[in-house]
């Protein structure tokens, strides 16, 4: 019987290849340039142009994006939420490959997840493990998925996907050797206004 679960055809990687799991996740991870010399990572959200990372990646009104194909544009700050440590852009972009957001909530403890992001400056790096909890950290904040996975600077705000290649989080941090993710539901609730406001516009 085929799996009519898994996005555009991909075969969830339960047999231990991920390449066609890990190469669409790619063609959704951006590089995020600050005004500083550090990169991090986003997620191509909408096909649009919305991309979401993380608040401590994108703190200037306006921040350089470089796209899996190599086209580098400026982005506009659209949100900033430091508490839930989420930031969402926008870029004059078309016809995007966007994230297949997954269900954060139905999530299971050690359920097979995948990382990418841009790592010491190395694009579209590749890293998976399990989901070690679900919860919060009380040195961190609240509602993080915790990841047995391996993080560098450069992973901030790239995606966290399980084996059918769903985003269900957004790489934040690494605590007490962790990853950290922001939850896709709080990624929602984090968007709503954004789309409210879009919805509503003439």
């Amino acid at each position: 019987m085929s799996d009519t679960s898994a996005p555009h055809g991909i075969r969830p990687g339960i047999d231990g290849d991920l390449t066609a799991v890990t190469g669409r996740l790619r063609r959704i991870t951006v590089q995020v340039h600050g005004a500083g010399d550090g990169v991090g990572s986003g997620v191509i959200w909408a096909s649009d142009g919305l991309i979401v990372t993380n608040a401590h990646v994108a703190q200037d009104r306006r921040v350089g994006v470089v796209l899996p194909d190599g086209g580098s544009l400026e982005a506009r700050l659209l949100a900033w939420d430091p508490e839930r440590d989420l930031a969402a852009l926008a870029i004059d972009a078309h016809g995007l490959p966007a994230a297949d957001v997954g269900d954060s909530d139905s999530l299971r403890v050690g359920e097979l997840v995948v990382a990418v992001g841009n790592p010491l400056g190395l694009a579209g790096a590749v890293t998976a493990g399990v989901i070690y909890a679900i919860g919060p950290r009380r040195s961190v904040g609240p509602s993080f998925i915790q990841a047995d996975l391996r993080l560098a600077p450069g992973n901030s705000g790239g995606p966290l996907a399980n084996a059918h290649g769903h985003v269900i989080g957004i790489n934040a941090r690494v605590a007490g050797g962790l990853a950290l993710a922001v939850p896709s539901s709080l990624v929602a609730r984090f968007l709503a206004p954004l789309q409210l406001r879009a919805a509503a516009a003439p």
